[in-house]
């Protein structure tokens, strides 16, 4: 079984759309969602191991022009 977890992105307003672009392009990334909220994109992330769940946040989502912060929620 994968793990699993829910990020929870907020962006600069003005590079929302070239974060949602740039997300859809991480392979551990499942689902991204553009919503309304205190949170700005809330994705679905699966990865072969934890470890790999955050590599893929330390280096392909955290990294992206647009994004200020995130919070993830793990689950079993």
């Amino acid at each position: 079984m994968p793990n699993r977890a829910y990020i929870l992105i907020n962006t600069q307003t003005d590079l929302t759309q070239n974060v949602v672009t740039r997300l859809k392009q991480v392979p551990a990334v499942a689902a991204v969602h553009e919503v309304l909220g205190p949170y700005d994109i809330v994705v679905e992330v699966e990865a072969p191991t934890h470890e790999d769940l955050i590599a893929a946040l330390r280096h392909d989502i955290r990294p992206i022009k647009g994004v200020t912060s995130t919070v993830t929620c793990t689950w079993l």
